[in-house]
């Protein structure tokens, strides 16, 4: 029976491996791709329309305290406040143009008694590596523009924390308002606002990420072709085995009649690399 060989153990187990593999790549890891590729096309596009649009109130862009989205974010936003320099915390182990760097995060009270909070940018560490002296928020009401953010999110949970190792400066692990606002008691609405250049308070400027379409579709389109040949590659085994003298159809004491596998040629090859062609026969001389 020619099919019988698709029952063995072994190939059961190729198959298996073949078609989780499949599944995996047109499952999840192409589609992981396209999505990372979306979102670069959403931000690339928010972006692109910030470089040119007019700053707006915070309230039209997020009405009613909403959160920012993807599709809010980079907006270009202005309002005018206090800020609140004794709640200022310092994000930590920050990587900015490939440089270690801080990010100081200050509260403002704006004067429609919304608490915001704003980065106003970074600093290089000191030859301690730690925060060095930088200029302080003016403390008069002043109108800022700004880019609205998505809070970031620390997987580990972790809450700002101040100790001799930051000079009892309250530090944090990432840019989030909520762990501004458990640190400080603060009223402060979701997500946080990057200064622009140029802007009252703002120290050096975050950079703007660059409008680039990254590798994420192609890396897709690979995963698909990489399923696409797991599966084809089953395939052709499979009909080659099908065939008279399939390597693992037939009977297995047909020895010298049997068609040789790929790997036993591959073994002869070696074999004749490593000591040279076999000699012929040697022919018996008459008595």
């Amino acid at each position: 029976m020619r099919f019988k060989f698709l029952l063995r153990p072994s190939w059961l187990a190729l198959t298996l491996v073949v078609f989780a593999f499949a599944a995996t790549c047109y499952t999840l890891l192409a589609p992981w791709q396209f999505s990372r590729d979306s979102e670069r096309e959403t931000q690339n596009a928010a972006l692109q329309e910030s470089f040119t649009a007019e700053p707006r109130s915070v309230e039209a862009v997020l009405p009613g305290g909403a959160a920012p989205t993807e599709d809010t974010q980079w907006d270009r936003v202005t309002f005018t406040g206090t800020y609140v320099a004794d709640a200022e915390v310092i994000a930590r182990l920050r990587t900015v143009l490939g440089e270690p760097a801080f990010e100081v995060l200050t509260p403002m009270r704006t004067t429609d008694g919304q608490v915001v909070l704003v980065d106003r940018g970074v600093v290089r560490p000191d030859d301690r590596t730690r925060v060095p002296a930088y200029a302080a928020p003016p403390a008069a009401p002043v109108t800022v523009v700004a880019r609205v953010r998505i809070d970031e999110t620390d997987p580990k949970a972790r809450d700002a924390f101040a100790d001799e190792s930051t000079d009892g400066r309250l530090h944090s692990y990432t840019v989030d308002s909520r762990v501004v606002a458990r640190a400080t008691g603060l009223p402060i609405r979701p997500g946080y606002f990057q200064l622009d250049e140029n802007q009252p308070g703002g120290l050096e400027p975050l950079p703007l990420p660059k409008l680039e379409a990254g590798p994420f579709f192609s890396y897709a389109l690979q995963w698909i072709a990489f399923g696409t040949m797991a599966v084809l590659g089953w395939l052709y085994f499979t009909v080659r085995e099908l065939k008279p003298g399939g390597a693992l159809a037939g009977d297995p004491r047909a020895g010298s009649d049997r068609r040789k596998t790929v790997a036993q040629m591959l073994a002869e090859d070696d074999d004749e690399e490593t000591f040279g062609t076999p000699a012929p026969p040697r022919q018996a001389t008459p008595q």
